[in-house]
C-alpha cells in the first residue's frame, strides 16, 4: 500500500524533460484550437508544461531544447 506522501512524490517529480514525441502533439493541439486544459488532459501532462511549450514555440519557433546560456555572454551593468 502506498502512502499519500509517496504518491505525491511520484506525481510531483521533475526528473526528466518532455520528449519530442509529446511536444509535437502539444503544438498540434494548439494549432487545432484546443484549450491548454484539453491538451493537458489528453496528453496527461501538467497545464504549466503545455503553456510553457506553446510560449516557447511562439517566441522561438521551435520546441527543441536549447543549450544553457553561457554566463560569459550575460552583459553586466554597473551602478555608477
Amino acid at each position: 500500500m502506498q502512502t499519500a506522501s509517496t504518491n505525491i512524490g511520484e506525481r510531483m517529480g521533475r526528473s526528466h524533460e518532455l520528449s519530442d514525441s509529446k511536444r509535437g502533439p502539444v503544438i498540434g493541439g494548439h494549432l487545432g484550437n484546443k484549450s491548454i486544459r484539453d491538451i493537458s488532459w489528453l496528453l496527461n501532462i501538467p497545464r504549466s508544461t503545455v503553456s510553457g511549450i506553446i510560449t516557447k514555440w511562439k517566441q522561438l519557433g521551435t520546441t527543441a531544447t536549447q543549450p544553457p546560456m553561457d554566463s560569459s555572454a550575460v552583459e553586466t551593468c554597473s551602478l555608477e
